[in-house]
């Protein structure tokens, strides 16, 4: 590919002599070649937008496209993109003594089968073969839609890794003239590491998407148990009609409840630890670390999991079984020569519960969208810190609030106790007062000011030890704060 006016070219072709197009799935975020020629007609069609983003977040315009012979496209530029599978790198070793001295910038993707194949990366086998050119590793993480048609709301970032710093440089600025954050990685060596980034699937989703599916089978067996097995057993009644909606429908605000106290506790683990050690510079334990790191998606799973609650919820009255049950409820008061069936109480319950249930998943959709990164990017530290902390912990406290009324008496009530096993809202309500408890602790002045001295730099012993090595008399020396 050449690009007019531009001392920038791309190699998409195999073999000299054949044109071909750019792919439309590009999997691996690069161009490919595709088996088929181009027309003459069609190799005038440019291969990307007209317009990309500059550095602003404005349309900036870009010189055309076109589809050359590989001798052409190497001719004039100074920057060229090698966007071909590894295997096909020696093809271009006929080129080599007009690629001498040009920028190749590698962004080729191997599979993971390939990855865990070669011990050098793509870019470490493309250098060996053209050690008169530096060999620059961008935009493999790139997809082909932001190529097309620029960066928007997406990850801008581009790590960029090179040998040579004048290389690496000019499409370190390429890359932000684009509208792209580029990341210096270092150098040649960092390209496995950057090549294994799109293999990655969701790799920080792992641990949350395990502890929401470990309570979601802990919750839906506790509920089958209770609610369908204990009837069967004892009462002679086949109840395992409820296993697809309702049994998932009582499991889902379950997990979503407990998740999203498990969003706040490690806060108060760490301000508690801080406060015990009377220091903010040590460390925190791995695993409490790697749970603070974690919150995020554990927040957002919470939110599936109260979506699909309402959901659910919307679904009950169209059961069969329900408009069964509501016949049979008619059948027994005109049995029962019953008029007129009204219980005070359980109208203003179902009210309130029903209306805190609608504020706390409101409040949780708050927090869903400025977890996004388009929305998070928008807002100042305060404004993000409020949303996701003083408004998240609104959302527990309603969420709380929330099951208390569900439950209301049924605590109490020995006919709930079924296999001599308590209702389920009694079991998730552990963790989140819990939490609550240790927030409203954490705002008496007699912690609250101490944690504030803590974050602020204060440490218990007055002093901090700066060792500088290889000066032992400067080693000795104390800075207090």
């Amino acid at each position: 590919m050449h690009m007019e006016g531009e001392q920038l070219g791309s190699l998409v072709s195999r073999a000299p002599g054949l044109s071909y197009e750019k792919s439309q799935d590009m999997e691996d975020g690069a161009f490919h070649p595709q088996s088929a020629t181009k027309t003459s007609g069609e190799m005038d069609k440019p291969l990307i937008s007209h317009h990309l983003m500059d550095s602003d977040g404005n349309l900036a315009e870009v010189p055309t496209a076109r589809v050359t012979f590989q001798e052409e496209a190497v001719g004039s530029p100074e920057v060229i993109f090698v966007a071909m599978f590894r295997e096909h790198y020696s093809t271009l070793c006929s080129l080599s003594d007009q690629l001498a001295g040009k920028i190749l910038v590698d962004v080729s993707n191997p599979t993971e089968q390939e990855h865990l194949q070669h011990r050098e990366s793509n870019a470490e086998y493309l250098a060996s073969l053209f050690p008169t050119c530096p060999v620059v590793k961008a935009f493999n993480v790139i997809s082909a839609w932001t190529l097309q048609s620029g960066p928007r709301d997406g990850n801008r970032q581009v790590p960029v890794c090179s040998d040579q710093p004048e290389a690496k440089r000019a499409v370190l600025e390429m890359a932000q003239a684009m509208g792209f954050t580029p990341v210096d990685m270092g150098s040649l060596a960092s390209a496995r590491e950057v090549e294994a980034m799109p293999l990655r699937l969701l790799p920080g989703w792992k641990v949350p998407a395990l502890l929401a599916l470990g309570l979601f089978i802990f919750f839906y067996t506790y509920n089958f148990v209770r609610d369908v097995l204990q009837p069967y057993l004892q009462e002679d009644k086949n109840k395992f009609y409820k296993l697809p909606v309702s049994v998932v429908n009582m499991t889902l605000p379950c997990v979503a409840y407990v998740l999203l106290s498990l969003v706040y506790l490690p806060g108060v683990l760490a301000a508690a630890l801080q406060l015990h050690r009377g220091t903010k510079y040590r460390r925190f334990p791995d695993w409490l670390d790697h749970w603070l790191q974690h919150r995020k998606q554990i927040g957002l799973l919470s939110f599936f999991c109260a979506a699909l609650h309402a959901l659910y919820s919307l679904c009950l009255p169209l059961r069969r079984s329900h408009r069964y049950e509501l016949v049979n409820l008619v059948i027994k008061q005109v049995s029962a020569n019953k008029s007129h069936l009204w219980v005070e109480e359980e109208v203003w319950r179902m009210e309130i519960y029903l209306s805190l249930g609608v504020l706390a998943l409101g409040t949780l959709s708050l927090l869903a969208v400025t977890s996004l990164p388009s929305i998070a990017n928008s807002l100042n530290w305060r404004e993000f810190t409020f949303v996701q902390s003083t408004l998240g912990f609104v959302g527990l406290v309603l969420s709380t609030l929330h099951t208390l009324t569900y439950g209301w008496t049924r605590a109490f009530e020995e006919s709930r106790y079924k296999f001599y096993l308590p209702p389920t809202f009694t079991l998730t309500l552990l963790v989140p007062c819990v939490v609550i408890l240790a927030k409203v602790l954490f705002l008496l002045p007699c912690f609250s000011r101490r944690l504030y001295k803590i974050r602020r730099g204060w440490e218990k012993e007055g002093a901090i030890k700066f060792t500088l090595p290889g000066d032992h008399a400067l080693a000795q020396k104390t800075s207090h704060v």
